[in-house]
């Protein structure tokens, strides 16, 4: 196993081990979850966008994907701390393009810093996550260097979208918000999951335009599928603070409950 991960090719109806050389060619679809212990939140949603993803893009039939799936779930580790990417790429040989990468996943992170990339979001296919991974990678990096753990793309108006691997959410006081779904921003699992439990809990929640400096003294939250919820403890560049985590706390407890035990 090397630093980037165990690499897994599906074919001829099994995950057979290959070279890391092999990934050399373009990332057409990809979704990353966590494993903890044996333990995932909302797996058959990630396997569903996953699906969604590739059905758009190829005519890889529905039998073959579940196949692959099904091997992907019996390929997982019952222990440790895990962050796997399933990857479609379209242009490996026929029957060879589907892929597993088994990845150990880093310690947790509770907190994190934005930063605000400086032109309206650059992604051709913003709804989909795999072709543009690397220019995420590339803008993370970049607010990095300006002190920051990630970078958030607004649209051409100025209005947040989301974080160039995460997505962005933020609280008007009980009320929670997230850009609207006019807005062209990957279909967050961790999202359905924090507005399910502001539902269940009784909490208002909105879909809404808002712009850096409209979050000003609000609670801001950075999701993803890594590290879960992490509140925003600074928005390099905005000029002012955000609010101190109130609600965080109780969110992440539910998180954990929701993850299930692998099959």
């Amino acid at each position: 196993m090397t630093d980037y991960g165990h690499f897994l090719r599906f074919e001829s109806g099994s995950l057979v081990s290959i070279s890391e050389s092999a990934s050399e060619v373009l990332l057409d679809a990809a979704d990353s979850f966590l494993v903890e212990d044996g333990r995932v939140l909302d797996l058959q949603g990630h396997f569903e966008r996953f699906s969604t993803w590739v059905a758009s893009s190829s005519d890889t039939s529905a039998a073959q994907l579940s196949d692959f799936l099904t091997s992907v779930e019996e390929s997982l580790p019952r222990t440790g701390r895990w962050f796997p990417r399933l990857e479609f790429h379209s242009e490996a040989p026929e029957n060879k393009k589907l892929y597993l990468r088994l990845r150990r996943a880093p310690e947790a992170l509770k907190e994190t810093v934005l930063w605000t990339f400086p032109d309206p979001d650059p992604r051709l296919q913003p709804t989909v996550k795999g072709p543009e991974l690397s220019l995420g990678m590339q803008h993370r990096r970049m607010a990095q260097m300006h002190g920051a753990d990630e970078a958030v793309y607004l649209n051409p108006a100025g209005y947040v979208v989301e974080g160039a691997l995460s997505s962005i959410v933020w609280w008007r006081g009980d009320v929670l918000c997230a850009p609207d779904n006019q807005t062209l921003w990957i279909d967050s699992i961790t999202r359905k999951s924090v507005f399910a439990i502001a539902e269940q809990m009784g909490l208002k929640t909105r879909l809404e335009h808002s712009k850096p400096a409209d979050l000003i003294d609000l609670e801001v939250w950075s999701l993803g599928s890594l590290h879960g919820i992490r509140s925003v403890t600074n928005w390099v560049g905005l000029g002012a603070p955000v609010a101190k985590p109130k609600h965080v706390e109780a969110f992440q407890k539910r998180m954990r409950l929701l993850t299930k035990n692998l099959g």
